[in-house]
């Protein structure tokens, strides 16, 4: 385990926390302050899975400032560093992002802050695949992925993906198998992005 940790480095995206501006389809089921509300609790509690899995160093990316209170809770957790998402477009953001870890790092695990169902198990799961596999996906039950780890990256699996959509995990697969790349798929998890998904979340937080 010991060469993983010094191998790995763990990526997790954010966005600034702005009222109207995250959570979006949580409206009107909750009040735009209310779908920020949500938005922070999500970020601290996925830097905190982060932080305790105790698997490689973690980079907390973000769009919008950098000094916002939300992120400097998270180096008070455990968080080792902030940076900014660099590109247009998030296909453009999640390949720099990576490509730039895989320069000092073997391996690279990005994931959001959508997903409070990533936890130590999980992330050792993705680390485990990547021993025999460049690439691991994490599936997300609405047609997404929560988690993408790397041992190398091409630009080509960010490309003409329709971000936001029921797509994306299918057309991501599209573009491994023409680039026929050697990859392993995770277990489905679940994101927190509209209303039906409150209940999990609330469960799953209160039982924390």
């Amino acid at each position: 385990m010991a060469n993983k940790v010094s191998a790995t480095l763990l990526i997790q995206f954010a966005r600034a926390p702005l009222a109207g501006l995250v959570k979006t389809r949580m409206l009107p089921y909750l009040t735009a302050q209310q779908a920020c509300d949500l938005h922070c609790e999500l970020v601290l509690w996925s830097s905190a899975q982060l932080v305790d899995s105790v698997l490689g160093d973690i980079e907390l990316a973000v769009a919008g400032d950098p000094a916002h209170p939300l992120f400097t809770q998270c180096l008070e957790l455990g968080v080792n560093r902030i940076s900014r998402q660099r590109g247009v477009g998030l296909g453009e953001r999640m390949y720099s992002a990576i490509r730039d870890g895989l320069q000092c790092h073997t391996n690279v695990i990005l994931v959001g802050s959508d997903c409070p169902g990533i936890d130590r198990e999980y992330l050792d799961q993705a680390l485990c695949a990547l021993d025999t596999a460049p690439l691991v996906l994490g599936p997300a039950e609405d047609g997404g992925y929560v988690l993408i780890g790397a041992r190398e990256i091409h630009r080509e699996l960010f490309e003409e993906i329709p971000w936001g959509t029921e797509q994306v995990y299918a057309k991501t697969i599209e573009s491994i198998r023409k680039l026929d790349l050697n990859w392993a798929e995770l277990p489905t998890l679940a994101d927190v992005d509209r209303p039906g998904d409150l209940a999990a979340w609330n469960t799953l937080r209160d039982g924390a």
